[in-house]
């Protein structure tokens, strides 16, 4: 657990400077993965020095005390170039993000900077410029995006902690098709001042992890306002100290949103979870609300998009990879009035899942649609033959994300590789019951914690 690492580090029974060179050396040795577009080691290691050197002058460095970090490389970080996995975007940045200084402050040390799909805006980390990240359980196979070489650097035992962003599942599809945890928070709960934005009426950052109580450590660094962040909610941050009791709680099926062709993997991991939570006494209910659909999805809901490349885009489309130089240019046709349509479309949903949450406690979905994704592939399996791979990835994430609500991916336990991944939805500013819910899950044996690839 990283805060247990942080505890030894800080009451010097470790050296940080021992546990930042071994996540080192393992970027060394899983380099394969393309995992990093830069590993920081000179810097971490002076950090790491500084971070032994205050406990012996004894001086608390914080929770996270020499805890290796992978920062997903869309994310500033004072002196270092962000590249959002470009191949013209360089920001030598002159200031950490928030959330990086957040990190700093707890006695976190960036090892390096991830790869991603380009400028976030895709779900398979396959990138025109730099390569594609490698997923650590079979390195044919995608790490699903756009974090994907924060949650490869988790699920190879490189890190304990990888930080992403999220703006349509891309925290939690590369933590299911990984085998990790991934926590997508409420929109506005984690700040973005720092952040290159995709859409920022949706973007959010949040932690990749082992387990459901490392992601609750991080949790508890990164969330909080930020007066420097428009989107950034002035509200109380709260992390269970304890699992939160499963017996009792009622667990929403959202029977429409499930009703679809699942991968056999999937579709018997979804179930053995569903047998677990009844069996350790929660109540399932079974929501049939109309509006849990994402192929209503209206395109416009992505064209501030276009309002962040549009200049770029017009100046030189080459400059963009095939990936996603499409799907950008389809952004820049929405007229105003798809996107009025749009808006109003986010709100009908919002009030299906604010009536959802009068019913139920938390909703439970699949994470993915399909288990893994072959590097250069267009399709993936998801039950019922080929399937375009971006709709059978974000599938059960994407509406999460329109309606701002906090969500936790956790692998199931039992075979796999990587094993299936549950989606937990709480109602927004719940990351406390659902990660309470998810330690319980995870203490029930329910889902699978600490799992590393062993390849």
């Amino acid at each position: 657990m990283i805060s247990e690492l942080g505890r030894a580090v800080g009451a010097g029974e470790r050296s940080a400077r021992e546990v930042v060179g071994a996540a080192l050396e393992a970027a060394r040795a899983r380099e394969a993965l393309n995992a990093f577009t830069l590993v920081d080691a000179e810097a971490a290691m002076g950090r790491a020095a500084a971070i032994d050197e205050a406990v012996a002058s004894g001086i608390d460095p914080g929770p996270l005390a020499g805890v290796p970090v992978a920062l997903k490389d869309l994310i500033d970080h004072e002196g270092r170039v962000t590249t959002c996995g470009s191949s013209f975007y360089r920001n030598l940045a002159d200031r950490s993000a928030t959330v990086v200084a957040r990190l700093e402050a707890a006695g976190a040390v960036i090892v390096g900077r991830t790869g991603l799909h380009e400028f976030a805006y895709g779900f398979s980390s396959e990138n025109d410029w730099w390569g594609p990240v490698r997923n650590p359980w079979d390195s044919a196979n995608s790490p699903g995006g756009s974090s994907g070489g924060s949650a490869a650097a988790v699920a190879a035992g490189i890190v304990p902690l990888g930080i992403g962003t999220d703006t349509g599942g891309s925290v939690r599809v590369p933590a299911a098709l990984c085998g990790c945890v991934g926590l997508k928070v409420t929109h506005g709960r984690v700040p973005l001042t720092g952040v290159f934005p995709l859409a920022a009426s949706l973007d959010t950052v949040g932690p990749l992890t082992r387990s459901v109580a490392d992601a609750g450590a991080a949790y508890a660094v990164l969330a909080g306002p930020d007066a420097e962040d428009p989107w950034s909610a002035s509200r109380p941050v709260e992390v269970p100290d304890r699992p939160r009791a499963l017996a009792g709680l009622r667990v929403g099926i959202p029977r429409r949103w499930v009703a679809r062709p699942l991968h056999p993997a999937i579709a018997v991991g979804y179930a053995a979870v569903l047998d677990g939570l009844a069996g350790d006494g929660a109540n399932l209910v079974e929501l049939g609300e109309p509006r849990f659909d994402p192929s209503g999805l209206p395109g416009a809901v992505y064209a501030e998009v276009a309002t962040v490349h549009r200049l770029w885009f017009e100046e030189d489309q080459e400059r963009y990879g095939r990936s996603i130089r499409d799907r950008l240019a389809q952004s820049m046709l929405h007229s105003g009035d798809d996107v009025a349509r749009a808006h109003t479309w986010r709100q009908t949903l919002r009030l299906a899942f604010e009536r959802a949450f009068t019913e139920v406690d938390v909703l439970i979905t699949p994470t993915v649609a399909a288990p893994t994704k072959l590097i250069g592939a267009g399709t993936v399996d998801s039950g019922d033959g080929p399937e375009p791979y971006r709709a059978a990835l974000s599938w059960f994430s994407t509406l999460v994300n329109q309606a701002g609500l906090p969500a936790l991916a956790l692998p199931v336990a039992g075979p796999g590789t990587p094993p299936p991944s549950v989606q937990v939805i709480a109602p927004w500013w719940g990351e406390a019951l659902l990660l309470g819910v998810g330690r319980a899950m995870d203490d029930a044996e329910i889902t699978a914690p600490g799992r590393v690839a062993l390849e």
